[in-house]
């Protein structure tokens, strides 16, 4: 068993803010604990010090047995990353090098196939049978089976690029808790999960005996799983020993709880403050008053010495102004629309100012089809990320006027890096700084508007692309999975800005309480079809291939 303990730990970030003021925490043996907090508070950052990523400016970090961790961007490790690759970073140390000396030895022997080149691979081939790399090669079969539906062997050449982002996660989440580490880190594991994904990754939790940590804003998933809420605000970390269905009021109660020890200490240094200054005025006609002034100047010095209580945390006010336009009454058609490979012709129409949620398993081709939308459009808002033509028969077409914007599943934003927030604004819609400031400022995003864009936290890089269609003027929305990595408060603000905008929105997503406010539902099948309903559907789930 394995454990996780922070002590009195701080970061400040590159421009000097301080991000974590003395934080501690443990999260005991066998514990599945929820890290928890709004976009940009500092989660993940804490994640990566915990997995010893970043080393601690101040404080301590400990824990025990072995660690597997999952990055909040699984698929994003280099360009050329394949399966066995992805499964490899998963392992523990030794066998990542024995992996990376068995393909430094493959290649030496593709250029050159004499006695020391053939010495190192046979060596390198021991190496990977004692670091367990054939029994974990048995290990990562069953993963691909249960995650892909096809073996290893198959498809551990399969670039991690041509696997939807439900299907990275699922792949990298059976491998960790498979594995033998004890202690799981892992940031947003539900993310781009299909609903019975979900649940599959609720049962998981509550079975394993590991010690968990996760970052989540999915509240069913907290719900189920979560034995522990551990909650960062700003800068500060507090703890909640109860489940999800207790932790609203556990937060109210706080809350309140600070609001009352900041209103006693003001109250408490005001009239300190005011005694001292009543006993200097009598001190100047009074001699005898003198020690007594002395004694509350003593007083007042050491109670501000012992500083404050915390500050209750700010509720969060994201205003999205997604504006919109009028289009042709019909904007999007499709007529025995296929993606080659992916699933069977349809047919449909998409009317103007209707909002449809495209439903279904990981891999049935969701992310596809809204790429090919936003690639056979003859024009692109500004600011867009250029759309690679996507393979398909059939006819899908966008109807007149129809300005399509595109929010990546991934965030995968090439054209965005490194680059700032507020240079994007400003470049990409010729924007004065301070008109640029003033628009980041309403998706809370001003205090990081000068950092490089691939350095925003998950939530934040979502909140400017939504920040980018909203200046982009998209009149359809295809919005790929919005809601994964944004907190609570971002996600009912962006509900709240689509039910004002005046166009089309097309929203591939998992979120059983995102889904509730859309009017139809295409469901993307896993036996390939693609059909209408009422009600949202959750149980399609992928066919698993045999061998």
């Amino acid at each position: 068993m394995g454990h996780v303990e922070v002590g009195h730990l701080s970061h400040a970030l590159p421009d000097g803010r301080a991000l974590l003021d003395d934080v501690s925490f443990r999260v005991g043996d066998g514990v599945t604990a929820a890290l928890v907090g709004p976009n940009g508070a500092g989660k993940t950052t804490l994640m990566r010090l915990v997995a010893g990523d970043l080393a601690p400016q101040q404080g301590t970090v400990s824990r025990s047995g072995g660690l597997g961790v999952m990055r909040q961007f699984i698929g994003n490790i280099r360009d050329d990353t394949d399966v066995h690759s992805l499964l490899l970073s998963t392992a523990a140390e030794g066998l990542r090098k024995a992996g990376a000396e068995l393909e430094a030895a493959e290649l030496a022997m593709m250029e050159r196939d004499d006695e020391p080149t053939q010495m190192r691979y046979a060596n390198a081939l021991a190496g990977w049978g004692d670091a367990g790399g054939y029994e974990s090669e048995v290990l990562w079969d069953a993963c691909c089976m249960a995650a892909l539906g096809t073996s290893y062997d198959s498809c551990r050449w399969r670039d991690v690029r041509t696997l939807s982002g439900g299907e990275q996660k699922r792949l990298v989440l059976e491998a960790l808790l498979r594995g033998p580490d004890e202690v799981l880190l892992l940031d947003e594991p539900d993310n781009y999960l299909d609903v019975p994904g979900k649940l599959w990754l609720e049962e998981q939790l509550r079975a394993t005996p590991k010690t968990v940590l996760l970052v989540s804003h999915d509240r069913e998933l907290l719900a189920q799983a979560a034995q522990r809420i551990v909650t960062v605000e700003s800068g500060k970390v507090w703890v909640h020993g109860g489940g999800f269905a207790s932790y609203a009021e556990a937060r109210r109660d706080r809350i309140s709880r600070l609001e009352e020890l900041r209103r006693r200490w003001d109250e408490e240094h005001a009239k300190l403050k005011q005694l001292v200054l009543t006993l200097g005025q009598k001190a100047k006609f009074n001699d005898g008053l003198a020690s007594r002034y002395q004694a509350a100047q003593t007083r007042l010095r050491k109670f501000l010495e012992e500083g404050p209580p915390e500050v209750p945390p700010a509720d969060q006010n994201l205003k999205m102004r997604l504006r919109g336009g009028r289009t042709g009454k019909r904007a999007v058609i499709c007529e025995g629309l296929e993606l080659t490979g992916l699933m069977r012709p349809f047919d449909a129409e998409i009317w103007y100012a209707e909002r449809v949620a495209v439903l279904g398993s990981n891999g049935s081709g969701k992310s596809h089809f809204l790429r090919m939308l936003a690639s056979v459009a003859q024009e692109l808002p500004r600011s867009a990320a250029p759309v690679a033509p996507v393979p398909h028969s059939g006819i899908g077409r966008l109807g007149a006027r129809v300005l399509p914007g595109l929010f990546a599943q991934t965030h995968a934003r090439p054209d965005l890096a490194g680059r700032t927030p507020c240079e994007i604004v400003m470049t990409e819609h010729a924007l004065f700084r301070n008109d640029a400031m003033s628009a980041l400022a309403r998706y809370e995003l001003q205090l990081c508007a000068d950092q490089p864009f691939e350095s925003l936290s998950g939530g934040q890089q979502a909140r400017l692309q939504i920040l980018l269609l909203e200046l982009g003027g998209a009149t359809l929305l295809l919005l790929d999975e919005p809601t994964d990595n944004l907190d609570l408060a971002s996600a009912e603000a962006l509900q709240e800005g689509l039910e004002s905008y005046a166009g089309t929105v097309l929203a591939v997503t998992h979120d059983r309480w995102f889904a509730k406010s859309f009017d139809r539902f295409l469901v993307f099948g896993s036996d390939g079809s693609v059909y209408e309903s009422d009600e949202p559907v959750w149980d399609e789930t992928r066919v698993v291939r045999p061998r």
